[in-house]
């Protein structure tokens, strides 16, 4: 890909309007974000000329009203709003605090448009009048996912081929009764064999500070990630039949007392198995660290979130801090045991002009150092790498990853629907221009070494962001990294 730059930006460009075509064949939920908030500029002249007069002037809240819910019930709405009726609110901070309310609503990700309109009574009465537009929740679509890490490991490693896809069902209703809890069943074959369900309850108790997670599921993968090679690419060992089998169960419960900060406790078991030759020395005999294809263990971790963000599923204002401790395997050392320590932070910094900033860190630690090959993912999974290498894994047990990207809205538009559908009048766009640096390191054992462990890493770039229905993020990247490769990458995110 890196190569021949103007072919692979076409077979790129062509898998992403695939893609594209695909979210929306597959019905993927679609939103607003990308909305203007209403003007009340007005109101909040007279609140100024109020404070003017009186810094410490209170305005008492008489009354506050929900509407345009017709699943979600009222009092999951009222629950994210940092007052109640019969409250007083300093008049100096009332445009922050309703802000912060409008966007804890909106962050449930149970709606569409949110609106918080704030009106003056009589005196210093005022009331507070909620709108709300909710998304669709039910969904049963068919599912096509890739085998492969991303979608540019798909195209220029393995040639699009269709043979490595996932395709089956998904039921998904993400506000069962009313009160934001989501059942999601899936129902997958092809390369991979699975069968899954979960069940979220973010609301359990009356007081709504409590909530509850069980899931389930089974899967068969045709072949296993074995080993890392020297030049960080992942080895693959295909069998006849299926090279690994996967059961997991979880269950979590979950602690929400405030507004920004939740406390997340989990349990789970897992067993998996594998192919008898993966453990041979030609293979992989730390796979599970130990002399069984196989291997049984029970994992526990605590999770500390602090969300304070405009938006979750694409941040412009706000920051996110947290922390992860996972115990897996009951022993100290050998097998699978280990303990992980993960940390996180990130800060999105809003400027004049549509310009905004933002800044990732994520830190991480696994002990014991002598720990099973499945233990040692660092960079390369999931959210966790450098724009630019893409198509390399990084195993370890330290690593640190910092991410700075500065980036301008440079237009918003919407494209009416053909065809009438209530819920989705026209479809909204927001496309951000950007630039970024990241940078990041991972130590393993000498034994273990690559070529990109123990070493600094870095890498640069520019790109559009495309911001669609519900969320749904689009990323182009030109990326340039130490090196001396550059090519474009192709990311897609959505909002569920």
């Amino acid at each position: 890909m890196q190569e021949q730059l103007p072919e692979a930006m076409l077979t790129s460009m062509k898998y992403l309007s695939a893609l594209f075509l695909i979210f929306f064949s597959l019905g993927l939920p679609v939103i607003v974000k990308a909305q203007e908030r209403p003007n009340y500029s007005g109101f909040y002249d007279g609140i100024r000329s109020m404070v003017a007069a009186d810094s410490s002037s209170k305005l008492h809240v008489v009354s506050i009203t929900v509407s345009g819910n017709k699943k979600t019930k009222t009092y999951i709405i009222l629950r994210e709003i940092r007052f109640k009726s019969g409250d007083s609110v300093s008049a100096s901070r009332l445009y922050e605090i309703l802000e912060q309310s409008r966007d804890l609503i909106y962050n449930t990700n149970l709606f569409s448009e949110v609106a918080v309109i704030p009106l003056i009574t009589t005196g210093s009465d005022i009331s507070i009048n909620v709108i709300v537009k909710e998304k669709w929740y039910i969904y049963p679509t068919p599912q096509f996912k890739l085998v492969d890490r991303n979608l540019n490991e798909w195209i220029n490693t393995y040639n699009a081929d269709l043979n490595r896809v996932i395709y089956g069902a998904k039921f998904a209703h993400y506000n069962l009764s009313g009160r934001g809890d989501q059942l999601r069943i899936y129902l997958l074959s092809g390369y991979a064999r699975t069968i899954a369900a979960s069940y979220t309850a973010p609301y359990s108790n009356s007081a709504l500070t409590e909530g509850f997670s069980v899931s389930g599921g089974y899967t068969q993968s045709r072949e296993v990630q074995y080993k890392t090679s020297y030049d960080n690419k992942l080895l693959l060992f295909k069998a006849d039949g299926f090279a690994r089998n996967t059961l997991s169960l979880a269950a979590s419960y979950q602690l929400r007392r405030g507004y920004f900060r939740k406390h997340i406790f989990s349990l789970g078991y897992n067993y998996a198995d594998i192919s008898d030759s993966i453990i041979d020395p030609k293979y992989n005999p730390t796979y599970f660290n130990g002399d069984k294809a196989y291997a049984s263990y029970p994992e526990m971790s605590y999770t500390f979130q602090y969300t304070n963000t405009d938006n979750i599923n694409y941040p412009l204002k706000g920051k996110i801090f947290g922390g992860t401790i996972l115990k897996r395997g009951l022993g100290l050392t050998g097998g699978i045991n280990s303990v992980n320590i993960e940390a996180r932070y990130s800060r999105y910094i809003p400027h004049s002009r549509n310009w905004n900033s933002s800044f990732q860190f994520n830190a991480n630690v696994k002990a014991p150092f002598k720990t099973a090959y499945i233990n040692q993912k660092a960079f390369g999974y999931s959210d966790l790498y450098l724009r630019g290498l893409e198509y390399y894994v990084i195993d370890g047990v330290l690593s640190t990853l910092a991410k700075y990207t500065i980036k301008k809205k440079i237009i918003s538009f919407n494209i009416p629907v053909p065809f009438h559908i209530k819920a989705i009048p026209s479809i909204p766009f927001t496309i951000f221009a950007k630039t970024y640096a990241d940078a990041g390191y991972v130590y393993n054992r000498k034994e273990l070494d690559t070529r990109l462990n123990n070493r600094f890493l870095y890498s640069t770039g520019f790109g559009i962001d495309i911001l669609t229905l519900y969320d749904l993020n689009f990323k182009l990247e030109y990326s340039f990294n130490q090196l001396g490769e550059n090519g474009l990458f192709l990311h897609a995110k959505g909002g569920f």
